[in-house]
């Protein structure tokens, strides 16, 4: 733990990143209030707004119903998440060309480790206009980002955050404190609503309360250890959190378009939702052994909402294995939400490709469906399965997932040689963005390979 690191990070914000690369993209939008929704709806929400629809108080999360009332002129663009991933792609090799890159935080954020020799402000300073000028010259002159220097990562971010748009601020280990006590609570990354509230309920209301607890009453408070690094990082220190585990979900969601939304549709949204989930486990060579189904209806205001989950008598990694398991969840699932009911065939046998399949009902018309979600889980490499020797048909049916997992690796195969998908499973869904699942979350940035379908 370094007590007194100097100003040795850097930290880089993009501004309104989704509607900078839209006006970027398009010049007829720069100068004017833009919203990037999911779809053409009212009823669906702002996922990124510019700065010009921010000053009319509109902001991610905001209805869209509501946001064109606060701003007449909305601008409404549907979002394009591989041409952000292609754009953030681009910033990253112009960022390596000022500093080296340490930790890739979000699509839109990352962070840097300055080498020892550019830790004065100086050379900080020329290091951020370096890169803002690589980024306007080389990238887009719309896309803009706030930097902010300091001690560590977390403050880095902070000072990156006071000045937006295009800003510049530096947080010195003689003026944190000032600093901070300018700030409310939640303007610190993981202090949240709910965290706020207990911090409160501590006695912490204020920023300069938090900065004059303990370590030790800010771990008690926080109830991990957690709270401890809070309070050693706003007090200047730099030191690395323990790095996660490998990952323990693979899983993609989708808003369904409204053409989209009966159930046969939905239906096979969730198989494709499925399939490119089982590209991505097998890319990160993982198998899993749990496969769970979420749904959520367009009833009333909020929907009905189902998820149940089934396991495997061996982990998988194929797409067969997993859309036959997809069959029961799916049949069980309109069972249970189902006001017509119809008898549900026996569960398949999962090991043999010439099982029939489940016969799913469309009896039920009063089911319209807004969101299907499909989560893989258990997630273990190859080398950390342990079969059960003593159960009888176990070779056996280690054999058949072998030969489904050579059957998935041949597709693999064709996918990377032709940039698409030349064979697929069933029906690809056609969808308003042209592909299906892949989106940008918080904390992972799509690979390009992902929106080829």
């Amino acid at each position: 733990m370094d007590p007194n690191p100097g100003l040795k990070w850097l930290f880089l914000d993009l501004n309104s990143y989704f509607a900078s690369v839209e006006q970027q993209e398009n010049p007829k939008l720069r100068g004017k209030p833009v919203a990037v929704v999911p779809m053409d709806s009212d009823y669906t929400c702002a996922i990124a707004a510019s700065y010009e629809a921010k000053a009319y108080g509109v902001k991610t999360g905001t209805r869209i119903l509501d946001a064109k009332q606060m701003c007449p002129g909305l601008i409404c663009v549907p979002a394009r998440h591989d041409i952000y991933v292609q754009y953030h792609n681009r910033i990253l090799e112009e960022f390596i060309k000022h500093a080296p890159i340490n930790k890739v935080c979000s699509i839109d954020e990352l962070s840097s480790r300055l080498p020892p020799s550019r830790r004065s402000v100086h050379a900080a300073t020329q290091i951020a206009r370096n890169l803002k000028e690589g980024i306007w010259s080389n990238i887009g002159p719309a896309i803009n980002c706030s930097i902010g220097v300091a001690p560590n990562s977390l403050l880095a971010k902070i000072a990156g955050n006071m000045q937006k748009p295009d800003g510049l601020t530096f947080i010195a280990p003689e003026d944190i404190e000032a600093k901070l006590s300018t700030l409310k609570l939640t303007d610190i990354t993981g202090i949240g609503i709910n965290m706020e509230r207990r911090l409160m309920r501590a006695g912490i209301m204020t920023m300069q309360d938090l900065w004059n607890t303990s370590p030790k009453h800010a771990r008690k408070i926080w109830g991990s250890v957690q709270g401890e690094r809070m309070w050693y990082w706003l007090h200047g220190y730099d030191f690395d959190a323990p790095e996660q585990l490998g990952k323990t979900m693979i899983g993609h969601s989708r808003i369904l378009d409204p053409d989209l939304r009966n159930p046969e549709a939905a239906r096979q949204m969730a198989r494709r939702l499925l399939t490119k989930a089982t590209y991505r486990l097998r890319r990160s060579e993982y198998h899993a052994s749990v496969l769970s189904l979420g749904v959520r209806t367009t009833e009333g205001q909020y929907g009905r909402r189902w998820r149940s989950e089934i396991r495997l008598p061996n982990p998988a990694q194929d797409p067969f294995t997993f859309l036959d398991h997809l069959d029961i969840l799916w049949a069980q699932m309109l069972n249970d939400l189902s006001t017509h009911t119809t008898p549900i065939p026996q569960q398949l046998s999962l090991l043999d490709l010439h099982t029939p399949k489940t016969q799913h009902r469309t009896n039920a018309p009063a089911l319209r469906f807004k969101k299907v979600s499909t989560l893989l889980m258990g997630l273990k490499h190859a080398g950390d399965i342990t079969g059960d020797m003593m159960v009888e048909s176990y070779q056996e049916n280690l054999q058949a997932l072998q030969k489904r997992e050579s059957l998935a690796n041949a597709l693999d195969t064709l996918q990377t040689k032709y940039k698409c998908e030349t064979v697929t499973l069933g029906t690809p869904p056609k969808t308003l963005n042209g592909y299906v699942g892949t989106k940008i979350a918080f904390s992972r940035v799509p690979d390009t390979e992902e929106f080829w379908s």
